[in-house]
């Protein structure tokens, strides 16, 4: 079925390649300005969105072995992911349960056991509590109920999903409606991991808007990338998740053939979303070479980091890692001095009271939906979180 929608997607982009068409809107939408900087509302989309729903956090092919673990923190709060003996994935709070300290070192690695640093209080892969320093003077607790706090976890497609609520119920095939099952398409959990780096950015919609956004390519990156690319955009919407890409000429050269001949591979083009906090792009670097861009909050409304991972379908040779190392700073480059270089300036802008709304036009119809979303799920109680999943947008 998955293959299916693939191949009903790039009908359908080459119907609008025939007919010099785009998706359009009914309207044009308007945001208020202030929803990109307003502390309150930034507020509620912490907790209505980034810990409520479930966030990549990391991937299969990072936490391949037993023993592999990553710490890290998103949006202020402390996480740890392990794959304990059985293959598992299991995920917790990174906070001791005697008072609080924060147990692992933000990194990767591998152990079966980890130590608090300010106790000495040791708990396993699956966060059971199995050591307490001088436990015979310490006096009578239950070990059991002493454990690491879990959250809930999964994998989908070779990446690993996770609530930073350990309280959160939404079911994660119910987020992802069905959009893993093209996601699987793309391989990652037979791709090696060989590259992570990290970029400063604006608001977290600011960011955002420009994953959605085809528009600006030929305007803003005309001096590194933009000039090979139209700004004309198609959206398949899958929930809240949306594949983004232009109208692409290589499916004429698909159509002369039966589309049981069309390999999947050419039916994955665009950048692939995840709500609310995903970007997929592939590049050529001497073989596939996908960045898997995490878009976490900051501190404040003005900020946010974007972690740019790099996942190679196979090991690189010398030559390849050289041309990735290369692509990776040029990435880098493009998003820090071109993408978040005009965010950080639209970020002071809008709190200017210049402008009252941004607008998104019938041809940003991702953007759009994106915004709807957002609005929507501010406004929907945790009873009915699941259902609306169910029912995607009214």
């Amino acid at each position: 079925m998955s293959r299916e929608a693939l191949i009903e997607m790039a009908r359908r982009n080459l119907a609008h390649l025939r007919a010099g068409t785009v998706d359009q809107a009914d309207d044009v939408y308007r945001v208020p300005a202030e929803n990109y900087h307003e502390p309150e509302r930034w507020r509620r989309e912490m907790d209505a969105i980034f810990k409520r729903l479930p966030l990549v956090l990391g991937f299969s092919c990072e936490l391949r072995e037993p023993g592999a673990y990553r710490a890290m923190v998103v949006a202020e709060t402390p996480i740890l992911l392990t794959r304990t003996g059985s293959g598992e994935i299991r995920g917790f709070l990174n906070v001791c349960s005697h008072r609080g300290a924060r147990v692992v070192t933000e990194g990767t690695g591998r152990a079966k056991r980890f130590t608090c640093p300010y106790h000495a209080w040791s708990f396993d892969n699956e966060g059971a509590l199995v050591g307490i320093y001088k436990g015979d003077q310490f006096g009578e607790v239950d070990r059991d109920c002493l454990g690491l706090t879990p959250i809930p976890v999964g994998e989908r497609a070779g990446l690993i999903f996770g609530n930073l609520d350990p309280n959160a119920t939404l079911d994660l095939d119910t987020f992802l409606c069905g959009y893993d099952a093209l996601l699987e398409h793309h391989g990652f959990d037979t791709c090696t991991l060989v590259g992570r780096q990290e970029v400063a950015g604006p608001n977290w919609k600011v960011a955002y808007d420009g994953y959605l956004d085809l528009y600006h390519l030929p305007i803003l990156h005309r001096e590194t990338f933009g000039g090979d690319f139209p700004n004309d955009a198609l959206y398949d919407a899958f929930g809240p998740h949306q594949r983004v890409s232009g109208p692409n000429p290589y499916y004429e050269k698909l159509a002369s053939k039966p589309e049981a001949e069309w390999k999947t591979a050419h039916l994955l083009s665009g950048i692939w979303t995840i709500f609310p906090h995903i970007s997929i792009a592939d590049f050529d670097a001497g073989l596939k070479l996908y960045m898997v861009s995490q878009l976490f909050p900051g501190a404040t409304p003005d900020e946010s980091v974007t972690v740019q991972n790099f996942l190679a379908a196979s090991e690189p040779d010398e030559e390849q890692r050289e041309k990735i190392d290369a692509m990776m700073g040029f990435l880098l480059g493009v998003v820090r001095d071109e993408d978040y270089y005009t965010g950080n300036r639209i970020q002071l802008n809008v709190k200017t009271g210049a402008k009252q709304t941004f607008l998104f036009g019938r041809n940003e119809l991702g953007g759009q939906r994106f915004h709807r979303w957002v609005d929507t799920l501010l406004e929907t109680p945790d009873s009915e979180l699941e259902k609306r999943f169910e029912r995607g947008l009214d």
